[in-house]
């Protein structure tokens, strides 16, 4: 595996001709894209071969022609997915239970996984050719104000992202590929990664120590942890940019965020991306997200897979990734709840802008009753995490994280009374919340979701 910069340039190039020439080229690139990825699918996916079997001709297809394909299904028959028959599923195992080979490709691919906070974690395949689509297409959609950032940024300090470190997971890995195909081009910043799993003084610890941080990227939820420690004074770091994915941004977090840190010359960054597709979306100088539609289709559909319009609020998110050859990912679930904006962008990007309004993994189901997790108000002053878990239809357990020196039995009283709360607010009277000796968990991918529901009860892969 290597990376080819004339070959990135050529993704530059194109991303540019293709925003120059207003919706009709989009339209146009992203079709021609389709039908090619729709004739390799069937030609080399035994998978799709079957799927597409009874379809029109692949110069013919049109979008609305093809299945809908979602995670569960695709990994039962991974050795048929992939279009490339020499990295079964059992040997891309194999490289992910091995720690020391992160970011580290097999042959001509490289694999990560996903965190599986909604059911079984899915196994990703990526070709160099990615790579080069994904930094030439981020390249090609910068404005001036995205490079006067970039300069500012080199000069301020360094780029810190916290993250999982228990993994394959696209949080660290792809630039750990990156850095070993081509590390004059992943030189840009001093990338510092640091563990998202460790105690939270620790964590502060080893930030303070750092010296000057320009940029951080994280999660939502652990954005949430580290704005508590600059409340509180604990954590001295000055950063000029924050970047978060993986997770619903909330307005209220967002707010916080502003608050505790003032240094935050360009903002908070919330680009919309995940492991199936790492360069899904870009983010303006206006803060809307944008599709990279001449590679990407994203489709907001109700739950009859049917288009919504705009404006309107989706049931589930599809997404076919134009740019991957070597795992077709077309019209897949991928479960999250979108709303495409009505009105054109102010930065004048012809591609379309979405907005996102949270994921269906993370959603409580109670009877008849589905919950936002933002409906719990699960902070406390004598607690550093705090964490409710749905362990039955109706039963919950809450593990809470102390504080040094809190007292156990007020702070778990506390809690369970505020969650009590929102559950009778909701209709729901025989809803049991007990407390547990358990310590809060966070994903394999080093996310920490405050609500974690039943997973059975998540429709979705």
């Amino acid at each position: 595996m290597h990376f080819s910069l004339p070959k990135a340039l050529g993704y530059l190039i194109g991303g540019l001709w293709t925003g120059w020439g207003g919706r009709g080229r989009i339209e146009a690139t992203q079709l021609r894209h389709l039908r090619r990825l729709v004739d390799k699918a069937r030609r080399d996916s035994p998978l799709f071969r079957r799927l597409y079997a009874e379809l029109p001709p692949s110069d013919r297809i049109e979008l609305r022609d093809l299945p809908v394909t979602r995670k569960p299904q695709l990994m039962a028959e991974f050795d048929d997915w992939l279009t490339i028959r020499s990295l079964p599923l059992e040997r891309a195992r194999e490289h992910l239970r091995d720690m020391h080979k992160v970011g580290v490709p097999i042959e001509d691919v490289a694999v990560f996984q996903t965190s599986g906070t909604s059911g079984e974690p899915a196994v990703i395949v990526l070709s160099e050719s990615f790579v080069e689509y994904a930094y030439g297409i981020m390249l090609a959609r910068f404005e001036r104000y995205h490079r006067k950032l970039v300069r500012d940024l080199r000069k301020l300090g360094d780029r810190v992202t916290i993250t999982g470190g228990n993994g394959h997971f696209a949080g660290n890995g792809f630039n750990k590929l990156v850095q070993r195909l081509n590390p004059r081009l992943a030189k840009g910043f001093g990338v510092t990664f640091v563990e998202a799993e460790q105690p939270i003084g620790q964590l502060v610890e080893r930030l303070n120590a750092i010296g000057k941080i320009a940029w951080v990227v994280t999660y939502p939820s652990m954005l949430a942890i580290l704005v508590r420690e600059k409340e509180a004074g604990r954590l001295r770091i000055e950063p000029a940019l924050i970047t978060t994915g993986g997770e619903t941004l909330t307005d209220d977090l967002r707010e916080r965020v502003r608050r505790a840190f003032p240094s935050l010359k360009y903002g908070i960054a919330d680009p919309y991306g995940c492991t199936e597709c790492l360069a899904l979306s870009f983010e303006c100088s206006h803060s809307r997200k944008h599709v990279n539609e001449d590679w990407v289709i994203l489709e907001a559909v109700n739950e009859a897979m049917q288009p919504v319009p705009d404006g309107t609020l989706s049931a589930t998110v599809l997404l076919t990734v134009l740019a991957n050859e070597v795992q077709p990912v077309i019209r897949y679930d991928l479960g999250d709840c979108v709303r495409f904006d009505k009105d054109p962008c102010p930065c004048g990007s012809p591609f379309r802008s979405f907005q996102v309004e949270g994921r269906q993994a993370t959603l409580v189901r109670v009877g008849g009753v589905t919950l936002s997790p933002l409906v719990f108000d699960l902070e406390h002053d004598q607690a550093e995490r705090v964490q409710l878990v749905q362990t039955g239809a109706f039963d919950f357990k809450l593990r809470i994280q102390l504080a040094k020196g809190a007292a156990a039995e007020p702070v778990f009283q506390d809690v369970i009374a505020a969650v009590m709360r929102v559950f009778r607010d909701n209709g729901l009277d025989d809803v049991t919340v007990r407390a547990s000796d358990a310590p809060p968990e966070f994903t394999a991918s080093g996310k920490f979701h405050e609500v974690v529901p039943l997973r059975s009860t998540a429709p979705r892969g």
